[in-house]
Protein backbone atom coordinates (compact mmCIF):
# COMPACT_ATOMS: atom_id res chain seq x y z
CA UNK A 1 0.00 0.00 0.00
CA UNK A 2 1.69 3.18 -1.02
CA UNK A 3 1.47 6.03 1.26
CA UNK A 4 0.68 4.03 4.16
CA UNK A 5 2.19 4.78 7.64
CA UNK A 6 1.51 3.90 10.92
CA UNK A 7 2.84 7.12 12.15
CA UNK A 8 0.74 9.64 12.28
CA UNK A 9 2.36 13.30 11.82
CA UNK A 10 -0.39 15.81 13.07
CA UNK A 11 0.11 17.93 9.85
CA UNK A 12 -0.64 15.28 7.92
CA UNK A 13 -3.85 14.40 9.75
CA UNK A 14 -5.04 17.50 9.38
CA UNK A 15 -4.30 17.69 6.06
CA UNK A 16 -6.09 14.23 5.45
CA UNK A 17 -9.24 15.19 7.93
CA UNK A 18 -9.43 18.61 5.22
CA UNK A 19 -10.98 16.36 2.73
CA UNK A 20 -13.86 16.11 4.09
CA UNK A 21 -16.35 18.69 3.82
CA UNK A 22 -17.83 20.29 6.82
CA UNK A 23 -20.67 23.01 7.15
CA UNK A 24 -19.54 25.88 9.20
CA UNK A 25 -21.45 26.91 12.84
CA UNK A 26 -21.21 29.53 15.24
CA UNK A 27 -21.50 28.58 18.87
CA UNK A 28 -22.73 31.02 21.30
CA UNK A 29 -23.88 32.01 24.47
CA UNK A 30 -24.50 34.71 27.03
CA UNK A 31 -22.16 35.22 29.88
CA UNK A 32 -24.13 37.80 32.00
CA UNK A 33 -24.36 40.82 29.90
CA UNK A 34 -21.43 39.76 27.14
CA UNK A 35 -22.45 37.89 23.88
CA UNK A 36 -19.79 35.03 23.24
CA UNK A 37 -18.99 32.90 20.20
CA UNK A 38 -16.85 30.85 18.46
CA UNK A 39 -16.40 29.45 14.56
CA UNK A 40 -16.56 25.64 14.82
CA UNK A 41 -16.85 23.11 12.44
CA UNK A 42 -17.18 19.83 14.26
CA UNK A 43 -21.00 20.37 14.80
CA UNK A 44 -23.11 17.52 14.04
CA UNK A 45 -26.40 15.58 15.01
CA UNK A 46 -26.17 13.01 18.07
CA UNK A 47 -29.71 11.63 18.47
CA UNK A 48 -33.49 12.35 17.26
CA UNK A 49 -35.54 11.39 20.89
CA UNK A 50 -34.16 13.39 22.55
CA UNK A 51 -33.21 15.60 20.30
CA UNK A 52 -29.37 15.94 20.93
CA UNK A 53 -26.18 17.82 18.85
CA UNK A 54 -22.86 18.00 19.36
CA UNK A 55 -19.93 20.11 18.83
CA UNK A 56 -16.23 19.70 19.64
CA UNK A 57 -13.75 22.48 21.57
CA UNK A 58 -10.18 22.95 22.32
CA UNK A 59 -9.69 21.87 25.89
CA UNK A 60 -7.87 25.35 26.49
CA UNK A 61 -10.58 27.36 24.05
CA UNK A 62 -10.75 31.07 25.46
CA UNK A 63 -14.66 31.02 25.17
CA UNK A 64 -15.92 27.57 25.92
CA UNK A 65 -15.89 28.08 29.74
CA UNK A 66 -18.32 31.14 29.63
CA UNK A 67 -20.67 28.67 27.69
CA UNK A 68 -20.16 26.08 30.22
CA UNK A 69 -20.95 28.51 33.24
CA UNK A 70 -24.01 29.72 30.80
CA UNK A 71 -25.22 26.03 30.47
CA UNK A 72 -26.39 26.39 27.24
CA UNK A 73 -25.56 27.59 24.14
CA UNK A 74 -27.23 27.94 20.27
CA UNK A 75 -25.71 26.49 17.19
CA UNK A 76 -25.69 29.60 14.26
CA UNK A 77 -25.49 27.28 11.06
CA UNK A 78 -24.05 29.83 8.71
CA UNK A 79 -25.25 30.91 5.15
CA UNK A 80 -22.48 30.80 1.74
CA UNK A 81 -22.25 34.16 2.06
CA UNK A 82 -21.40 34.74 5.58
CA UNK A 83 -17.72 33.58 5.21
CA UNK A 84 -16.59 36.66 6.40
CA UNK A 85 -18.10 36.30 10.13
CA UNK A 86 -17.13 32.59 10.25
CA UNK A 87 -13.21 34.34 10.07
CA UNK A 88 -14.39 37.21 12.69
CA UNK A 89 -15.42 34.56 14.85
CA UNK A 90 -12.70 31.97 14.36
CA UNK A 91 -10.18 34.59 15.72
CA UNK A 92 -9.88 34.98 19.54
CA UNK A 93 -9.68 38.33 21.10
CA UNK A 94 -11.24 40.36 18.62
CA UNK A 95 -14.71 42.46 18.64
CA UNK A 96 -16.51 39.95 17.33
CA UNK A 97 -20.23 41.34 17.69
CA UNK A 98 -19.36 44.69 16.91
CA UNK A 99 -20.23 44.81 13.16
CA UNK A 100 -23.07 41.77 13.87
CA UNK A 101 -26.67 41.32 13.57
CA UNK A 102 -27.87 39.22 16.25
CA UNK A 103 -30.57 38.87 18.57
CA UNK A 104 -31.38 36.57 21.89
CA UNK A 105 -32.66 33.12 21.50
CA UNK A 106 -36.28 31.44 23.75
CA UNK A 107 -33.26 30.32 26.25
CA UNK A 108 -30.58 33.82 25.64
CA UNK A 109 -28.29 32.89 23.32
CA UNK A 110 -27.07 35.47 20.70
CA UNK A 111 -28.92 34.30 16.98
CA UNK A 112 -26.80 35.94 14.00
CA UNK A 113 -29.29 37.16 11.69
CA UNK A 114 -29.18 35.79 7.96
CA UNK A 115 -27.94 32.54 9.64
CA UNK A 116 -29.84 29.63 7.49
CA UNK A 117 -31.00 28.23 10.64
CA UNK A 118 -30.70 27.96 14.49
CA UNK A 119 -30.60 25.47 17.40
CA UNK A 120 -31.04 26.54 20.96
CA UNK A 121 -29.51 24.06 23.33
CA UNK A 122 -28.82 23.11 26.90
CA UNK A 123 -25.66 21.65 27.80
CA UNK A 124 -26.24 17.86 28.08
CA UNK A 125 -22.69 16.62 28.80
CA UNK A 126 -19.12 17.18 28.30
CA UNK A 127 -16.54 14.50 27.70
CA UNK A 128 -13.01 14.79 27.30
CA UNK A 129 -11.82 13.12 24.01
CA UNK A 130 -7.49 14.19 23.66
CA UNK A 131 -7.07 18.10 23.08
CA UNK A 132 -10.48 18.65 22.53
CA UNK A 133 -14.05 18.08 24.72
CA UNK A 134 -16.86 16.57 22.89
CA UNK A 135 -20.16 18.64 24.10
CA UNK A 136 -23.33 17.05 23.90
CA UNK A 137 -26.52 19.53 23.96
CA UNK A 138 -30.04 18.95 24.51
CA UNK A 139 -32.23 20.72 21.46
CA UNK A 140 -35.00 23.27 23.21
CA UNK A 141 -36.04 25.33 19.92
CA UNK A 142 -34.97 25.63 16.84
CA UNK A 143 -36.36 27.83 13.90
CA UNK A 144 -35.48 28.14 10.21
CA UNK A 145 -34.28 31.29 9.33
CA UNK A 146 -35.19 33.82 6.26
CA UNK A 147 -31.80 33.89 5.28
CA UNK A 148 -31.36 35.56 1.42
CA UNK A 149 -29.21 32.97 0.38
CA UNK A 150 -30.46 28.49 0.31
CA UNK A 151 -27.00 27.38 0.28
CA UNK A 152 -24.97 26.97 3.65
CA UNK A 153 -21.36 27.62 3.83
CA UNK A 154 -18.96 24.89 3.87
CA UNK A 155 -15.61 24.46 4.23
CA UNK A 156 -13.29 21.68 2.18
CA UNK A 157 -9.45 21.62 2.17
CA UNK A 158 -8.73 24.77 3.55
CA UNK A 159 -11.29 26.46 1.74
CA UNK A 160 -14.65 27.85 1.73
CA UNK A 161 -17.00 26.17 -0.76
CA UNK A 162 -20.20 26.00 -1.95
CA UNK A 163 -23.26 23.95 -3.35
CA UNK A 164 -22.97 22.76 -7.02
CA UNK A 165 -25.74 20.99 -8.70
CA UNK A 166 -25.17 17.33 -9.11
CA UNK A 167 -27.26 14.87 -10.21
CA UNK A 168 -26.79 10.85 -8.95
CA UNK A 169 -27.97 8.62 -11.58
Amino acid sequence: MSGFTTAIEPLRFREALGHYASGITIITAQDGDEPIGFTCQSFYSVSMNPPLVSFSVKADAYSYPKIRRAGRFAVNILAGEQADISNTFARQGADKWRAVDWEHSPLGSPLIKGSLHWLDCEIHAEHPAGDHLIVIGEVKALNLQQAPASEPLLYFKGQYRGLAEHSVA
